[in-house]
């Protein structure tokens, strides 16, 4: 075991091990061991809640949605459309109708470059992002700037890892027609201020786009608040199953929008020589969808609900600044982010010169510890950052001091057994 570390207390806590209890995974042991879950950035572990839901619908009422009248088509209409419903109200979206089912982020942000951008965005518009884009934010807009001559402008990465913004007044300009910002770094776990530049994009009359896949199952988001036209977030990333995401999309944007995808449900009316479009959200849902999974996607917003996003915000806070305590013992080691808890999600990327990131990830897996390694689809940050890769632990709501423990106790491990003469 380590040196005893500090733990802040908490009013809210959250019954962690009565959390625990509820996802049947975290009983299994890897390599012998009890499995320390940490990779929660790239997935999420499911409660039975969410299982029993998508059994009970391939169970008892499975069938495919709208326009059927039979009973089995009427109970997994409604059942998908109370999903859309709950996903619309946990972001505090004016209406169901503004949530679009995609199949994760990366498809939602796609869904606004080709049905939104290159229709508004024209040659000398300037498109601003950041320097810690995930590549499904990076790369849709690099196509687009191309196809339609528009330029790629970054707000910087500054040294702590937050947004250098001392120049936010002359990147975000009268020529930018999109901001596209994250709003919690997968890589760093930053926390940007989306609300206060998604204001100064408004001010020059831009768009707005936040990507959530970091953010919406961590903390409150609300897109009346912070103002944005578009939201994307992933449902296996908040308790939710694979293979289902969402795209919130202000009302009157969506009237502007071309569907990517048609045929299917998503048409009014068909003759052999033209076709007119569906009403929203149906609009951009060509084909059967995936109407298990919004199910599931409803069922873990439930089992959030039930424990409070502002809990879970805090249980993370506390965690978080737990571990970036415990790593101070590894002085080989650079963790990188800012250095306030309060400023960054539950993610800890860190590195050491002297071992490899996916050497760490083979070396914490012999104790059963599951974290990332790599570059995190943000090559150009890592590049920023001077390194190939990172090893990144993210926590959740089931997570616990005593698994950073385990984390930091295996780092040391992996640092002796790569140390000079150690083998």
């Amino acid at each position: 075991m380590t040196v005893s570390r500090e733990q802040a207390p908490s009013k809210h806590r959250l019954d962690v091990a009565r959390i625990r209890k509820d996802f049947p995974i975290l009983s299994r042991k890897v390599n012998g061991v009890p499995l320390v879950y940490l990779d929660n950035a790239a997935t999420s572990q499911k409660p039975r809640s969410v299982i029993q839901s998508l059994v009970d619908y391939y169970e008892g009422y499975n069938s495919n949605v709208h326009r059927g009248v039979h009973t089995l088509s009427m109970e997994a209409t409604n059942a998908m459309e109370e999903a859309r419903a709950k996903v619309a109200a946990f972001v505090n979206a004016e209406s169901p109708d503004c949530i679009i089912w995609t199949r994760n982020t990366t498809e939602a942000i796609n869904v606004v470059a080709k049905g939104w951008a290159m229709q508004h965005v024209k040659a000398g518009d300037e498109i601003v992002t950041t320097g810690m884009e995930h590549h499904s934010n990076l790369v849709p807009w690099q196509q687009v700037a191309r196809e339609r001559g528009a330029k790629l402008r970054f707000l910087p990465v500054a040294a702590d890892g937050s947004l250098d913004l001392s120049e936010v007044d002359s990147i975000i300009s009268a020529r930018t027609r999109l901001l596209t910002v994250v709003q919690m770094s997968n890589s760093l776990g930053t926390i940007n201020p989306v609300k206060e530049l998604a204001a100064r994009a408004r001010a020059v009359g831009a768009t707005v786009l936040v990507d959530g896949a970091q953010s919406v199952p961590h903390m409150p988001v609300d897109v009346q608040d912070i103002d944005c036209d578009f939201l994307a977030f992933s449902g296996h990333k908040m308790l939710g199953p694979t293979g289902i995401g969402a795209l919130y999309a202000r009302h009157e944007v969506l009237e502007q929008m071309e569907p990517m995808l048609v045929g299917g449900e998503m048409v009014l009316e068909v003759t052999y020589e033209d076709a007119t479009w569906n009403d929203l959200p149906m609009r951009f849902e060509a084909g059967t969808p995936n109407i298990a999974d919004a199910i599931g996607l409803g069922a873990a917003i439930d089992y959030l609900q039930a424990l409070g996003m502002d809990q879970i915000r805090g249980h993370e806070i506390e965690l978080t600044r737990y571990a970036l305590d415990a790593f101070k013992e590894l002085e080989e080691v650079d963790v990188y982010g800012p250095p306030d808890p309060q400023a960054r999600g539950g993610v800890v990327p860190f590195h050491s010169a002297s071992v490899h990131a996916h050497d760490v990830g083979t070396v914490l897996d012999r104790r059963g510890v599951a974290v990332r390694t790599g570059h995190h689809c943000t090559m150009p940050l890592m590049r920023t950052l001077g390194v190939a890769a990172t090893a990144r632990a993210s926590f959740y709501i089931y997570n616990t001091v005593e698994e950073v423990d385990v984390l930091v106790d295996a780092m040391k491990e992996a640092l002796r057994y790569f140390s000079d003469g150690a083998r």
